[in-house]
């Protein structure tokens, strides 16, 4: 399927039909994955009972499966593809290396575009705010460490930011402090940090001891005093910043406990596997402060948020209109001393991860060979040359003002779409950050009770989005809706409409007190 943009405008045809599988009828490749492949966060037993959807091609935001059936993928290919499958401008970029090499080792040599790439990251991690604003910078992001995912780029900066503390401080070990309902990929020193018991509880034996403090979560804060209402609960919410004095009351705690914290972790803006959990204006830059006056380093997790995905910044802004900050961090006027991308790093198209932190860091590694201060972490396909080239390619598009229009108007589209949901009394909160919206299913959204994850709702509702034509996949009871940023109006229509149909599919209003 040659990339076409109109393609992804037009109305696709799609029927609301329940699949049925005769014995024998299954497709060759759907036979193969259900015989040999394990699939990750799934019940198996689950997958086995029905013809799983096998994608063959790509265009745009459309995906199509060996079936010829057309789908919307309303969730970017798991949160990675930022500018749509089959982009000429990536697939020219990268059948180009190609023609020269496709990896060699960084463990003792350069290449050309990892070197390139390396400088762009930088440049596009500066914090460079309006003249007047307030907004002072410390940390500015210069040195650059290349791995394969989210989860490596994070353990990378926990084992950069333990061994610094190591070193400039000696005594008891370093601890770190991540926020509840934190998510920070499934190595062990990640899974360390993250603060979910349904993913990590059956790894604790394995983990090494980490701080907690309660993550901003208004709709379900129990701080906040405001009755439901139909509206993001960012927006009505009634408390007196709690949860910014619990960061500082456990810095404090830790300090005179003499527990030293090598960094505080968090994901900027919206914890993503929390529950697309956003943070009220102000949080960031309020923790961030409190943070920088301990001493403490910032270590932001950008993995999901980075690369435009948190749109264009709220109240006033620091930046130009028509220049909108890439990560998370920097809607605050925040600069952390580590920050970990991967994801749509190279639009989604190769699997690659950075580490970005600062000269400071750097340095405490200089030695001489004797000395064995080297950094000794690295990985087989650290900056290989695909990668690097997808990604300069999507940084280029990126920071193109036909992309900036594309993801402005994706924001306002999905703003205005998504309000049709609130009709529904199983919708308690619609949040939106950017580019990417939750919406979390509840009993009766008068009284915010959640169903049972055992209930499979988030799943029911996803599976009837399908046979709708729309992909995407739920946080437990939470829709994810995040498209890719070459997503049309009408296509955000089609997807919002999917899911509204879904609803009412798997939840009539007839059983609304059941």
């Amino acid at each position: 399927m040659a990339y076409d943009p109109k393609h992804a405008g037009k109305k696709e045809t799609t029927t609301a039909k329940p699949l049925r599988i005769a014995k024998g009828e299954l497709h060759r490749l759907a036979q193969l994955d259900r015989r040999y492949v394990w699939h990750p966060f799934t019940q198996m037993r689950d997958w086995l009972k029905s013809e799983p959807v096998v994608i063959v091609e790509g265009c745009g935001s459309v995906l199509k499966d060996v079936h010829g059936k057309e789908y919307l993928d309303a969730n970017a290919s798991i949160w990675t593809n930022l500018h749509g499958h089959n982009n000429p401008r990536i697939n020219g970029a990268i059948r180009r290396q190609l023609g020269k090499i496709a990896h060699s080792s960084a463990l003792g040599f350069a290449n050309e575009p990892a070197s390139i790439l390396a400088e762009r990251l930088t440049k596009a991690a500066r914090l460079t705010p309006k003249p007047h604003s307030g907004i002072r910078c410390a940390n500015q992001l210069a040195k650059v460490f290349f791995s394969d995912d989210g989860s490596t780029a994070m353990e990378v900066a926990l084992k950069l930011a333990f061994e610094v503390s190591r070193r400039t401080s000696p005594g008891k070990r370093p601890r770190f402090l991540s926020l509840s309902g934190g998510y920070h990929g499934d190595t062990v020193g990640a899974v360390s940090l993250g603060k979910i018991d349904l993913f990590h509880k059956a790894y604790r034996a394995l983990l090494f001891r980490t701080e907690t403090v309660m993550a901003p979560h208004c709709y379900r804060c129990p701080f906040n005093r405001a009755h439901p209402e139909r509206a993001d609960a960012r927006e009505y919410r009634k408390c007196n910043w709690e949860c910014v004095d619990e960061v500082e009351q456990k810095l404090a705690q830790m300090k005179s406990r003499e527990i030293r914290c090598a960094g505080m972790v968090i994901e900027p803006l919206v914890q993503g596997a929390a529950g697309l959990v956003p943070q009220p204006h102000g949080w960031l830059r309020r923790v961030s402060q409190i943070v920088q006056s301990a001493g403490v380093p910032l270590i932001a997790d950008e993995v999901m948020t980075g690369f435009g995905r948190t749109g264009f910044p709220i109240g006033p802004l620091s930046f130009p209109k028509d220049s909108p900050p890439l990560f998370a961090c920097h809607h605050e006027g925040v600069q952390p001393e580590f920050m970990a991308v991967a994801k749509g790093m190279t639009g989604g198209y190769l699997p690659m991860a950075a580490t970005l932190t600062t000269q400071r860091v750097f340095d405490a590694f200089l030695g001489d060979y004797s000395e064995f201060k080297t950094f000794f972490h690295g990985h087989s396909f650290a900056g290989n040359q695909l990668g690097s080239a997808a990604a300069l390619a999507s940084l280029d598009i990126l920071e193109s003002r036909n992309s900036i229009q594309r993801r402005a108007r994706l924001q306002n589209a999905l703003k205005s779409e998504l309000h049709a949901l609130w009709k529904s009394p199983f919708v308690g909160d619609i949040r939106q950050v950017g580019l990417i919206a939750g919406i979390e299913l509840v009993k009766n959204w008068e009284t915010r009770e959640p169903f049972k994850l055992a209930d499979r709702i988030g799943i029911r509702v996803c599976e009837a989005m399908a046979r709708r034509g729309v992909l995407t996949r739920p946080i437990g009871n939470v829709i994810v809706i995040m498209p890719p940023y070459c997503t049309t109006p009408a296509q955000t229509r089609r997807i919002v409409g999917a899911l509204e149909e879904g609803l009412a599919e798997v939840l009539p209003l007839s059983s609304k007190r059941i």
